[in-house]
């Protein structure tokens, strides 16, 4: 891949990033990207009617979507090749009840989601984005709408203590969780001089404008906030009937370091790879032959919930690809037994960041894997299971990168630390699919800005994609029976 393509590629996954504050947002970005190259939306709710050489994608919760493209010469019992990703990464989610006053401040309530590096959360221009349900009235009916948000400026901030209170904070930063993390809105005396959030006041004075939902949001969430919200969305606070909001650092995705090899961005756990699959899937389906001689449906599926288990009904650990799957096949034959062949036929990348080797802590890797930036995608190992990874599905990754002068590298804990996982231990004990376990490096993870090599999301690109173009070929030529 030429300079200029590269370059093209990591622009597109910086827009891509600055679009997805939140799972909501990057689902929604991937929605529209699937549309604008002929990708139909289809309901889980509704029945499928399918063509071979047709593109579809469905979405769950509005943050996991599974896209993929039937091939022309597509029959059921064929196989599914398949990239899964997620849609989460770790952060801070406003509680049920967000409205804390302490001290002569306004405060938001949130609680911790996933395994975050939270110390990386002090002193960010943080502000929120998310979804909420609003309730709409036209004509004497009523009807409740889903609608994505997000505030632009920073709003709040969660400030450190001065080392003049904490002598000793240089020995080891501990953050309470309960007690530390609590987001600065604003101040009391502010709010109250500049009447700024008033509506819980000029609720309780005038009647008329008084409501259920409305008393009921003002006793659990800051008036400041909710008129924020209502003023981004476009509408009267009292119609916000709900919200799943998370807190979002507001400085942009971008490409930096000296030499312009880096990428600095939050998310990139797993923005990252739901990006270069999702690109994968559009520029191998692009044309009107690319599917000529496909005999299989190529998917890419971006779970949400992954950082806390996947266990949901939008997660990993949920039916929905399995579901998907079934649905797939039985369009094209009610003989309930194809499915079983053609998940032994089919295949998952399972993709999710890997961590690449930190200068400042060499002794952290084991001596004989340390993936490094711009070496391209890891294979990730794990006699434990922590990884999907085999022989089998680490050849046929590595030929593949081979054929197609991709590096590859690997990796494997060290015996004395625990090791992470991913959805594809999930996928491969759910649903009996081949599997490898696959990422690039990064620096940072779970930290609230990460790190990655330039170089390093055009080889994931480039073997996402050559696994869509030619991974049914290269099967055919494998006899052994796995």
């Amino acid at each position: 891949m030429a300079k200029e393509e590269t370059h093209s590629v990591v622009s597109d996954l910086i827009s891509f990033l600055n679009a997805s504050p939140t799972a909501f947002h990057a689902v929604d970005e991937a929605k529209k990207r699937l549309q604008n190259v002929g990708y139909e939306q289809i309901s889980e709710r509704e029945d499928w009617t399918l063509e071979a050489g047709k593109k579809y994608f469905f979405t769950r919760n509005h943050s996991t979507i599974v896209a993929f493209a039937v091939g022309k010469r597509y029959v059921a019992g064929n196989g599914f090749y398949i990239v899964g990703a997620h849609t989460d990464s770790p952060a801070l989610k406003l509680k049920p009840v967000t409205k804390v006053t302490k001290g002569g401040y306004l405060e938001v309530g949130v609680q911790t989601y996933g395994g975050g590096l939270w110390h990386t959360w002090f002193d960010r221009d943080l502000t929120v984005a998310g979804r909420v349900i609003i309730r709409e009235d036209k004509e004497g009916s009523v009807s409740y709408l889903h609608q994505l948000v997000r505030i632009e400026e920073p709003i709040m901030r969660i400030p450190t203590l001065a080392i003049h209170l904490d002598r000793g904070v240089n020995d080891g930063f501990k953050v309470n969780t309960q007690n530390h993390l609590l987001p600065v809105l604003a101040t009391s005396i502010k709010v109250a001089l500049n009447k700024v959030g008033s509506v819980e006041k000029e609720v309780q004075d005038n009647g008329k404008n008084s409501n259920e939902s409305t008393t009921s949001n003002n006793s659990k969430h800051h008036s400041l906030l909710l008129q924020l919200l209502a003023n981004q969305i476009g509408c009267e606070p009292d119609k916000i009937c709900d919200f799943e909001l998370q807190a979002c650092d507001t400085q942009p995705s971008l490409v930096a370091g000296a030499a312009k090899e880096f990428i600095f961005s939050g998310r990139l756990d797993n923005l990252c790879m739901s990006f270069c699959s999702l690109k994968a899937l559009i520029e191998a389906t692009s044309s009107d032959s690319s599917l000529e001689d496909e005999t299989g449906v190529r998917m890419v599926a971006l779970f949400d919930h992954e950082e806390v288990g996947s266990d949901s009904a939008q997660g990993a650990g949920s039916p929905v690809m399995l579901n998907a799957l079934s649905r797939v096949t039985n369009s094209f034959s009610s003989d309930s037994k194809l499915l079983e062949k053609a998940i032994q036929r089919s295949f998952l990348v399972s993709a999710d960041m890997a961590h690449a080797l930190h200068p400042n802590y060499m002794d952290k890797h084991e001596d004989n894997h340390q993936p490094k930036l711009h070496g391209g995608l890891v294979i990730k190992h794990n006699a434990n299971q922590r990884y999907a990874t085999n022989a089998i599905t680490s050849f046929i990754f590595r030929e593949i990168a081979t054929k197609n002068n991709l590096p590859v590298q690997d990796f494997v804990v060290r015996n004395d630390m625990p090791c992470g996982s991913t959805i594809g231990p999930i996928l491969a004990s759910g649903v009996g699919i081949r599997t490898v376990d696959v990422g690039a490096p990064q620096l940072s993870m779970h930290s609230i800005r990460e790190m990655c090599a330039v170089d390093d999301v055009k080889h994931s690109y480039e073997h996402f994609k050559a696994f869509f173009q030619e991974f049914s070929h290269f099967d055919a030529k494998i006899t052994v029976d796995i």
